[in-house]
């Protein structure tokens, strides 16, 4: 099985989908692919999410479209039929992570302490997100978890900015980073669908 990295590619942002309704989510993410984003994380937060997932993959099919907010069996189910590419976790336990073993698709497992790294570590995982990173300790916890967990990279998520972006991607534990100020609620209420196009553009370079 790839692994989430390799779903990446050279793509650093892992832009992050909320959207209220189906239509909004479809427009986001073609405002993301128009700046050349090829994987995005939809956030299963809102009623819609699911649907949003399965449009998303309907009318971009060329575009990653992976689940977030996994947190038990039933919503990763539900994910996984609405046909996710790949699941994002916002933290781990011992249960999740045993549902986790068996799915067919790229895992990001979501943890925020040591003892979450080392727990999702004797699961056999070397790809973590870091949530919420800049409440966990940010780009410093990330450079000292360096020196123990030799063998673990990161995606962090939460806080994230455009002002802040190179701080976590300037380390060598880290293969990306996530976030929703590249498509803000304003600009997807507003329908301001360029905004974002240039936002995600701008988070590339």
């Amino acid at each position: 099985m790839n692994s989430f990295s390799s779903l990446m590619g050279s793509q650093t942002l892992l832009p992050i989908i909320q959207a209220d309704t189906v239509e909004q989510g479809v427009n986001i993410a073609k405002a993301m692919h128009a700046a050349g984003i090829n994987l995005v994380e939809v956030v299963l937060r809102t009623p819609a999410s699911l649907d949003v997932i399965k449009q998303i993959k309907l009318e971009l099919p060329q575009l990653l479209v992976g689940a977030g907010t996994i947190l038990n069996a039933e919503i990763l189910k539900d994910a996984l039929k609405a046909g996710s590419d790949f699941i994002i976790t916002p933290a781990s336990s011992t249960e999740l992570l045993t549902e986790l073993k068996n799915c067919q698709v790229p895992v990001l497992p979501g943890v925020s302490t040591s003892g979450d790294i080392l727990l999702a570590a004797e699961f056999g995982y070397s790809e973590l997100k870091l949530f919420p990173a800049s409440l966990s300790g940010g780009a410093p916890f990330l450079k000292a978890m360096g020196s123990v967990f030799k063998d673990i990279k990161f995606c962090p998520t939460g806080g994230i900015n455009v002002d802040n972006k190179h701080d976590y991607l300037s380390l060598n534990n880290v293969f990306a980073v996530g976030g929703t100020w590249i498509a803000p609620k304003q600009w997807v209420e507003s329908g301001s669908w360029d905004l974002i196009t240039s936002a995600c553009e701008n988070a590339l370079t």
